[in-house]
């Protein structure tokens, strides 16, 4: 295919080509018509943003999701990352990647970005990808170390009163459990797990 009539545009400014981005994500990944189309029509020049590969300004070939990572705010997630099932094995997957990376070092002025896969890891190691710890999207509570504190604190326990009748026996207050373990002063909602394989790479 020539590739000189390839182009790699933000979807949120030709909208006119949602419906089809669509069919093809749908193709790969099923999933409600009206959902997909909410996550196309959130795309912005800010993050998320959803980027199409097109030939001649009238085909879709591709698309790939770029999605802010709140504790890594140099980088973004590159997610639904699918070329069109007719037009694989023409070496389209790597120009989307290409110039998504422009995209994000040029546009957005990121330094890096991340992704997780399932079976194409040496097809982005190939790319210049590497394995790393797994991030999440979703981001951490930032829950202030002094209300951490306060919670655990003695004057928050309260003893029950001895009955009268039981004034010989004495009740052993036990200590206040520990408080949960901090990290630089945030506290993860839960333990990212995941079958994938996460990746990185510096722009």
């Amino acid at each position: 295919m020539d590739l000189r009539n390839l182009e790699v545009l933000a979807i949120h400014k030709y909208p006119e080509h949602m419906e089809e981005c669509c069919k093809l994500i749908n193709d790969e990944w099923p999933r409600s018509e009206t959902a997909r189309m909410m996550m196309l029509q959130a795309s912005c020049d800010t993050l998320p943003t959803s980027l199409i590969l097109i030939r001649d300004r009238t085909l879709v070939l591709g698309h790939c999701k770029l999605t802010r990572i709140p504790n890594i705010p140099e980088s973004c997630f590159l997610e639904t990352v699918v070329i069109s099932k007719k037009f694989r094995g023409q070496k389209l997957g790597s120009f989307l990647m290409t110039k998504v990376e422009e995209y994000c070092k040029n546009e957005l002025k990121l330094t890096m970005v991340h992704l997780s896969t399932k079976g194409q890891e040496n097809f982005y190691s190939k790319l210049g990808y590497s394995v790393c710890a797994p991030v999440s999207i979703y981001g951490y509570s930032q829950q202030p170390l002094q209300s951490i504190n306060k919670n655990y604190s003695n004057e928050n326990i309260v003893a029950k009163p001895v009955p009268k009748e039981n004034t010989s026996v004495r009740v052993n207050i036990p200590p206040p459990p520990p408080p949960p373990p901090i990290n630089n002063g945030i506290i993860p909602i839960s333990t990212l797990k995941s079958s994938k394989t996460y990746m990185s790479k510096v722009l």
